[in-house]
């Protein structure tokens, strides 16, 4: 089967299907295919010797882009085994086959029906077979053909990351690379020049220009000035065809900026200032501005002023304000009009980031001359003084000179100054002030130990011109005096040990002294001269402000005397000296054999013990609950013993018991043995508490003489006849008991409570030598006996 390709029916491009058949014959060849043939390599050619059963085809081409009325005729399909007379039919499956591509199944023609858009797919793959029109079998084998798109130069080129923004220095040498632009053409680049590009220069010259072939940016001129133009806006062509006539182009824009380099040297407007500046200006204050001005921006404008000579460097001093680039000037000295009416300066501005390569357009800095005319204002008092301090003694009378302070008026006027005290505090109004003079006095009477030091502010004013003042501090420090006795430092807990030696230290006091250093600061310990001579404690002076308390007995007692008081007397070395007498309180306590004290008495043991004031507490509020229920218990107790009232309607047995033990035969009080022990109180009337007598029975009389001799076994019996033949029991079981615990004892009692008391004459003097365990055990009975023999 042949194909053949007669697509070049435009007469434009007629040339190119000339080309295109002599590229497919010279490259493409023929290709027959037999009846065994599965599958066809592109590029390859097979020739089997079975010419009646093959077919011959070329490769097939479509133009994209179609846009005629008609379908596009793509190739012709050809069997050998077609004779024309209708029987072979041409089936075409693959890609596009049916939609895209249809053919004629009797002559085999392939046609495109739709425009197609090589961009999209560049081409496709499809399939054909020949068959038998009758009986539906393959004359042929089903073989592979491809139809490529032919492209045609429609894509313009473009510049997929314009607009472009980009920077380069100034002063830059000609031909210096800005930037390389790329455009992309989405035409096919290796057919013709469709998607070949050239670029060129629409907007920018004559500063800038571009390389056609790979758009690389450059700088034409030499020098380029920032300061001169800084912004440049330069548009890129880039034009397919190679730039021939009728080729596609697009165009891009490149923003350019020059950047600054230090090439411009600051200079001064002027070569001669003047600045006006009141004597009145404070020290440290910024009192005018200076500028040099420097057309570069940036670090490359930065620079630094500096005073190089004049008879006004030492009253000013110039800084730089990095914000704005300005010169400040300073006033380091106060100004006197009546003294110096005006300075001279010199003043250097200079760049302080140099580039060297632009030297030769220096020098980068610049000086001006600046002249300062001191003009004269009307100032307040000065004080000859920046402050003062004065001293005035404690208790000193009221109006007592302090101090004067002193304020002149600077002016050439020299007017009278008046002085005052500016009253915003307190310690302010202890004092007062001479308005003409400016002498201070004492408001009142200073104690140096309640206040040492008093500030006070001290204002001055011109009398022809009130609104100028002045202030001055003043400082008045109070003076001690000896009115202050000394005393001891704290109050001193003393004790003393039983078993103490005689010149032993019991304790080391100091005293303290309110009045300073220079009035006591050396104290003199003793004794009160004014008293008998202790025969129990002696005071040593240790001559460095401490004084020693000393034992003069070998043993003390607590049992004896458990306090002693010692009366000291203290003096100072001020002038007049002052004393003063304190009384120290020694304690007598135990102590162990090292000096440790053991106890000195009951509180002092209960500390010993560990027991806080929380844990008395809680011990007295224990005992307080435990009496509590003992009164609650005891109260229970009674209220059981209030008669018992039986209802008449209760049938029951009823068992009447008497749980009160009693003390016993000598006990009366809580129960009544009478009716056990005399038969005679037995034979009273006694009515029963626990049920209601109908009947009264009669008393039995019986004599009084012998019933003390009646056996209790006998009127336990007689009382028990009486209770069964009684009309007034209960119809139930009753019991009666009676607790008779008979005779005392004729041995009498083994208890030492009402023994008679007596003294042994053993003695315990030898429970000392037991050790410390038996120590208090000793003490006991060795207190005992000796108070048995006082």
């Amino acid at each position: 089967m042949r194909i053949t390709n007669t697509s070049c029916i435009c007469p434009v491009l007629v040339c190119l299907c000339f080309v295109q058949r002599c590229y497919g014959a010279a490259h493409h060849g023929s290709i027959k295919v037999t009846r065994n043939q599965t599958k066809h390599i592109e590029g390859e050619t097979e020739v089997h010797h079975r010419p009646k059963r093959g077919w011959v085809w070329n490769q097939f081409f479509v133009l994209e882009e179609h846009m005629g009325p008609d379908p596009q005729y793509v190739g012709k399909l050809h069997s050998n085994s077609d004779k024309g007379d209708g029987s072979v039919k041409y089936i075409l499956t693959g890609e596009g086959a049916g939609t895209i591509f249809i053919i004629d199944d009797t002559t085999g023609d392939i046609h495109s029906t739709k425009s197609l858009d090589r961009e999209q797919k560049t081409h496709y793959v499809l399939h054909a077979q020949a068959i038998d029109r009758r009986t539906n079998k393959p004359l042929e084998p089903e073989s592979e053909f491809i139809i490529k798109v032919q492209d045609i130069n429609d894509n313009a080129p473009k510049f997929t990351d314009g607009p472009y923004i980009v920077t380069v220095p100034e002063m830059s040498e000609m031909g210096t690379s800005v930037l390389q632009v790329t455009a992309t053409d989405a035409d096919d680049p290796t057919y013709g020049n469709s998607a070949r590009v050239v670029y060129s220069i629409l907007q920018g010259q004559p500063y800038f220009s571009v390389d056609p072939k790979t758009g690389v940016i450059r700088t034409a001129l030499h020098n380029m000035d920032r300061e001169a133009r800084e912004h440049y806006s330069v548009v890129i062509q880039a034009k397919d065809m190679a730039g021939q006539v009728g080729g596609l182009s697009g165009s891009t824009t490149v923003n350019i900026t020059l950047t600054d380099v230090n090439d411009n040297p600051p200079r001064f407007p002027q070569k001669h200032y003047q600045l006006y500046v009141p004597e009145s200006a404070q020290v440290g204050s910024a009192v005018g501005k200076i500028k040099a001005n420097d057309a570069d921006t940036g670090s490359n404008a930065d620079m630094k002023y500096t005073i190089i000579n004049g008879d006004g460097s030492g009253v000013f001093s110039i800084s730089t304000d990095k914000e704005t680039r300005e010169g400040i000037l300073s006033l380091k000295k106060p100004l006197n009009y009546e003294k110096k009416k005006s300075y001279t300066l010199n003043i250097e501005g200079a760049n302080t980031h140099l580039d060297f390569r632009f030297s030769h357009l220096g020098p980068f800095k610049d000086v001006t001359m600046l002249k300062i005319i001191v003009g004269d204002v009307d100032e307040p008092p000065l004080f000859t003084m920046p402050s003062y301090v004065m001293e005035v003694y404690e208790n000193a009378k009221i109006g007592t000179a302090v101090g004067t302070v002193t304020a002149q008026d600077p002016d050439t006027a020299n007017s009278l100054v008046r002085y005052f005290i500016d009253h915003n505090s307190e310690d302010d109004r202890y004092f007062t002030i001479d308005a003409s003079t400016g002498t201070i006095k004492t408001a009142k009477i200073f104690d140096r130990e309640e206040t040492a030091w008093y500030n006070i502010t001290v204002a001055a004013s011109e009398i022809d011109n009130p609104g100028l003042v002045s202030h001055v501090p003043v400082g008045v420090k109070i003076l001690d005096v000896n009115d202050n006795p000394p005393e001891l430092a704290r109050d001193y807990d003393v004790v003393v040990c039983e078993n103490a030696k005689p010149g032993q230290v019991i304790q080391t006091v100091t005293a303290t002294d309110k009045d300073n250093s220079a009035n006591g600061a050396r104290f003199h310990f003793s004794l009160d001269e004014g008293l008998s001579l202790n025969p129990n404690f002696t005071l040593r002076d240790n001559e460095d402000n401490t004084a020693s308390i000393l034992t003069k007995q070998r043993r003390y007692s607590r049992t004896t005397q458990d306090i002693y008081y010692l009366p000291v007397l203290i003096s100072d070395g001020g002038v007049p000296p002052l004393s003063s007498s304190s009384t120290l309180t020694i304690r007598v306590c135990a102590c162990e054999r090292d000096g440790q004290v053991r106890t000195c008495h009951a509180e002092a043991f209960l500390s010993s013990a560990g027991l806080s004031t929380g844990a008395l507490i809680a011990i007295l509020l224990c005992v307080v609950i435990l009496l509590a229920i003992v009164v609650l218990f005891i109260t229970l107790r009674r209220s059981k013993k209030e008669p018992l009232i039986i209802s008449e309607e209760d049938v029951r047995e009823n068992v009447v018991t008497y749980d009160d033990e009693g003390g016993g035969e000598e006990d009366t009080e809580a129960f009544d043995i009478t009716a056990l022990r005399n038969p005679s109180a037995a034979e009273e009337l006694k009515y029963r508490r626990d049920v209601r007598p109908e009947v009264k029975p009669v008393p039995k009389h019986h004599p009084s003489s012998g019933l003390d001799s009646i056996d209790v076994h006998e009127f336990i019996k007689q009382r028990l006849a009486e209770a069964d033949l009684d009309p007034s029991v209960p119809p139930y079981d009753s019991l009666q008991t009676y607790a008779y615990e008979g005779h005392r004892s004729e041995a009498g009692s083994i208890s030492s409570l009402d023994s008679a008391t007596t003294h042994s004459d053993q003695d315990y003097n030898y429970l000392g030598d037991w050790g410390p365990e038996f120590k208090k055990l000793a003490e006991l009975y060795g207190e005992i006996e000796s108070e048995r023999t006082t």
